[in-house]
């Protein structure tokens, strides 16, 4: 897929922009807060009806406008897909095809998209919640039920914490409703472990061999899907509900105290490994950024395996945080299969890696020159 027209209006620093895109690469090139992240956090946005760079919408609508809009026009094997987000002090719409979409849930998946940027390296050294995030945007672009499996278990969870909260409020001990809601959790946790686990073991098949290439044979990559349970290859479904069950009775009373679910994909994580160690403890900053290339690489592939097509690939910043070889393996990835858009401060290093006739486009002050 590729995406073939760019329009906003009122979004972050651009009052009205129009941009076609045709195959290969894309260069934003212009100084530091000249529009060049706006404009990639646009298509992010766009693909995904949500920054990566803010929680709060609001701050993605020009100063003294009311609305922001992004549109766009996706090419796709079958057909084009016109797309469209606007955002409002009322909250966000998302249409496809001009019809809005009742659950913004149906509208992901209609655009892929693959962002590499500096903020990455904090998925392997970071908190546990930006690797659950990972997985949560990359299954969920791939894979409208876990996305609806996700919404649903979120729902739960808080509706169960509020409940906990009553019962710890009045002082009671748990009940017929508290077990209602728990067999609930426990049915929509086991569907996300086992997208989760499918997509995991698919992961680290791709990114294997690559890391493999990028270290030169001399780091072997793994990873593991940490959770509470203890899980063994081949277990049924009702297994692992059986497992979650006994959890559940493990902590109620610290569940009570606390008001909170102590159980569940909410709280698992995933450890990146370079020949058996653990990457955020032992990993070099090189091992770090190559670990990531790795994955981001895997991602590609694995998106295309699972919907049919390539996504596109957004590398903010980025490249000056990889080293030669790395910026090397990178563009080979991508070469002439993935429609790929770079933001940068300077071509100095860009260029000579050979990137088949990439378009360049200066930005200064919210304009595209």
């Amino acid at each position: 897929m590729r995406l073939v027209e760019l329009q906003l209006n009122h979004f972050r620093n651009y009052e009205e922009l129009f941009l076609e895109f045709g195959k290969g690469v894309h260069i934003f090139i212009g100084e530091n807060a000249q529009g060049k992240t706006n404009l990639m956090e646009s298509i992010y946005t766009l693909a995904m009806t949500k920054s990566h760079r803010t929680n709060q919408d609001r701050e993605l609508i020009m100063w003294n406008e009311d609305t922001a809009t992004i549109k766009g026009k996706v090419e796709k094997k079958i057909s084009n897909i016109p797309l469209e987000i606007r955002f409002s002090n009322k909250g966000k719409i998302g249409r496809v095809n001009h019809l809005e979409q009742k659950k913004l849930s149906s509208y992901l998946g209609q655009l892929n998209v693959i962002l590499f940027a500096p903020e990455n390296l904090e998925l392997v050294k970071g908190a546990p919640a930006n690797r659950r995030k990972f997985m949560d945007m990359e299954l969920g672009q791939m894979n409208p039920i876990y996305l609806h499996e996700l919404v649903e278990y979120q729902r739960l969870i808080k509706q169960r914490n509020h409940y906990l909260k009553q019962l710890a409020i009045k002082k009671s001990s748990a009940d017929l409703y508290l077990e209602v809601l728990t067999e609930q959790v426990i049915e929509k946790a086991t569907a996300i472990l086992n997208h989760r686990l499918e997509f995991m073991e698919q992961l680290e098949a791709l990114a294997r061999p690559i890391h493999e290439q990028i270290s030169l044979g001399r780091e072997e990559f793994s990873l593991k899907y940490q959770t509470s349970l203890s899980i063994e290859k081949g277990m049924s479904q009702d297994e692992v509900k059986e497992l979650y069950q006994k959890q559940f009775e493990a902590v109620q009373k610290r569940e009570l105290e606390q008001a909170s679910t102590l159980v569940g994909p909410h709280r698992d994580d995933l450890i990146f490994y370079l020949n058996d160690k653990p990457v955020q403890n032992f990993g070099s900053q090189g091992q770090q950024r190559s670990t990531v290339l790795s994955l981001k690489l895997a991602e590609i592939e694995l998106m295309n395996i699972a919907t049919g097509e390539y996504p596109i690939l957004l590398l903010d910043d980025v490249l000056s945080e990889l080293d030669d070889d790395r910026q090397t393996h990178l563009i080979k990835a991508i070469e002439n299969k993935v429609q790929t858009f770079i933001t940068t401060t300077s071509l100095d290093g860009i260029r000579k890696q050979f990137i088949n006739e990439p378009i360049v486009y200066p930005i200064h002050q919210g304009q595209v020159q």
